[in-house]
């Protein structure tokens, strides 16, 4: 019965909400001082950083910020507003073969919110992983969950309390998927202020990029000095 609701409410929040630019800055390069880290960060419009001002604010910036302190980062930044997890897949083959050390991805919104299934999420991101580790020398791999998207300002209900439920089941089979593969999941569930979001009410804005950014670079820093996931 919600069907048609969910499907109005779906075609008129994509035709009011503004579509905001991917920031500029570089998305490759080297930050930082200490051992040498090569990071490849690998996802989404919120990969990209869209909702910040610079790359320096975005997701990137925030994990080279913290990286930084303690590593010398040669980093390289695949990301493009709308892809899914089969885009990014396409995307290894056009990127040469090297070794990376740390791979972060933030994948998941758009298989969601082009009503992917949650089982092919799961085999989809499956494949993803599999490919990471077979061409980048068994790299540490940090699989971001999906947002609380029950908490996006700019979906009405009943549309957002739809989305927010289907997000967490695609962080659940996301969190599967990366124990199967031996990858770490980075649950989306660190305080969640709507003031840190974008002015689309979508994607994050320079705030809540700092506290992801920050749990993301404690995560590779605590999985490296343990050794997991080599």
């Amino acid at each position: 019965m919600l069907g048609p609701i969910l499907l109005a409410q779906g075609r008129s929040v994509r035709a009011n909400t503004p579509t905001l630019p991917e920031p500029p800055g570089p998305r490759t390069g080297t930050h930082g001082s200490g051992p040498l880290l090569r990071l490849l960060v690998l996802g989404d419009s919120s990969a990209a950083g869209v909702g910040a001002a610079h790359q320096s604010q975005a997701l990137l910036g925030q994990i080279l910020r913290h990286l930084g302190k303690d590593y010398r980062v040669e980093y390289r930044l695949v990301a493009r507003t709308g892809a899914r997890t089969a885009d990014a897949l396409g995307w290894l083959d056009a990127i040469e073969p090297q070794v990376f050390d740390v791979v972060f991805t933030a994948l998941g919104v758009n298989d969601l919110t082009a009503m992917c299934s949650t089982s092919r999420f799961a085999r989809e991101q499956g494949r993803l992983l599999s490919t990471l580790k077979r061409r980048y020398s068994k790299p540490l791999l940090v699989i971001s969950g999906l947002p609380p998207m029950q908490h996006f300002p700019v979906l009405p209900q009943p549309l957002r309390g739809f989305l927010g439920d289907r997000a967490a089941a695609f962080s659940n089979a996301g969190a599967r998927v990366a124990a199967e593969h031996g990858a770490i999941h980075l649950p989306f569930d660190f305080p969640f202020d709507l003031s840190a979001m974008a002015t689309d009410g979508f994607h994050p804005g320079p705030g809540a990029y700092g506290i992801w950014g920050a749990a993301g670079a404690a995560t590779v820093k605590q999985s490296l000095k343990s050794g997991a996931n080599r």
